[in-house]
Parts: structure tokens; sequence; C-alpha cells
């Protein structure tokens, strides 16, 4: 039985990934540290920030410029305010409406940034105040800290969530965490390849398609 669906936000809710992937491609190569878009959507998607730019610095032995963070949130940022409303992942409202069960989010993200952008797309209000941030635990996907902090205090035993995710290392923790995961493809840089890397990860099934969500998390109920 399913008594709450936690929801990832960045590449679930909100399609940010590819404007993330574009500044952070463009901005850590004019630093000295050449990477592709495809590379920072296979290796980093569903990690946070620092913890990327953190690994990036030490395999190729440099130190980024004070205060880039706050250049590369400027250039997502900006490229999130001017995609409006359409920043939503298609049917994801519709879906979210169909769905008896609690829900709530557990995202990377920091506070800030979830109230902005979810609230861009008229989701804040559908959430809050259940919304959790990596910031509110030790340790951020792929551990499972995040999934059970969320389940603490939705008041609901792990074995009982479902998970909504579109990265490794957050089907990796929610798997962790004793929940089941399924795994969304739309917003990834290669759906078709991504699927497999989401089912080795732990995630029960994948899709690519919010319409259909409501269906599959039915049957995980059932099941």
């Amino acid at each position: 039985m399913i008594d709450l669906v936690i929801f990832d936000c960045d590449g679930v809710l909100i399609d940010t990934e590819r404007h993330c992937w574009t500044a952070d491609a463009a901005l850590l190569t004019a630093a000295g540290i050449a990477i592709s878009e495809e590379e920072v959507a296979r290796r980093f998607t569903g990690i946070s920030f620092k913890d990327m730019y953190r690994a990036l610095e030490a395999e190729h032995g440099i130190t980024l410029p004070k205060g880039f963070h706050e250049t590369v949130d400027a250039a997502i940022r900006a490229a999130c305010v001017a995609a409006g409303p359409n920043l939503a992942v298609a049917g994801v409202a519709d879906a979210i409406a169909r769905i008896r069960q609690a829900k709530c989010v557990a995202s990377s993200s920091n506070p800030a940034w979830l109230e902005r952008y979810l609230g861009q797309v008229g989701l804040w209000s559908v959430f809050a105040p259940n919304v959790f941030s990596a910031v509110e635990v030790t340790r951020g996907k792929p551990a499972p800290d995040l999934f059970l902090h969320a389940a603490r205090k939705m008041g609901v035993a792990p074995e009982r969530c479902l998970v909504i995710e579109d990265s490794v290392p957050g089907v990796t923790g929610a798997t962790a965490a004793g929940m089941r995961v399924l795994g969304f493809t739309q917003t990834a840089w290669d759906p078709k390849t991504h699927g497999p890397r989401l089912i080795e990860a732990g995630a029960v099934a994948t899709f690519d398609d919010m319409r259909v969500l409501p269906a599959l998390v039915r049957e995980a109920d059932l099941s």
C-alpha cells in the first residue's frame, strides 16, 4: 500500500535541468574545466552544485574563481524566469491533482530555489509546507537521508512511500531508504538510454509521460 508519494523537483516537477547543463558547461569551460552539456547531464544530474564543483576541482586541479557559483546561479535563474509557466513539466499539475495519496517534495535544491520556481509554475501552494530540501540533512542524494527525513516529517513508514525521481543519485537514495521508485525519463539528456540506468539503480519501472503517473501510482498501491 502507498500512503505517500514523494516527488523530486528539478527534472520531475519543473524542467530546469537543461538550463543547468547549459550554464554549467559554458561557465566551467570558460573557467578552465572543459566539460560538455552531455557530461554535466550524465554525471551530475541529481547532485548538488557544491558537490559537483568540489569533484571537478579535485579532478582538474583547479580552484574555481570566487563567486563562480553565484555567476552560474544567476545565468540559470535568468533562463528559468524567461521560461515562465512553461518551466513546469508537461502534464504534471493534472497528474498531481489525480493522485489521492499524501504528497511532498524531496529535493537537492535549496529552499529559496524551491519556493521561487515551484511558485512560478503554481505548484508551491500545492505542496507547501511539505517541501523538503537537502540542506535539512547531513548527507544529500545518493544517501537515503533526505527521503527518510521526508517520510518522518510526513509520518509515513518508508515502505509505504513511492518516490518519483529522474536521476540515478535520487533513485539510489530512495531505494536505500527502503522505498519503491518510479524513474521519470522525459527530461533526461537521452531518455532512451537513461531509463535502463534508472532501472539499474533500483527503479521498479520508468515512464516518460506525466499523464500515465496516476495509473502507475494506483498500480503500485495495489501491489
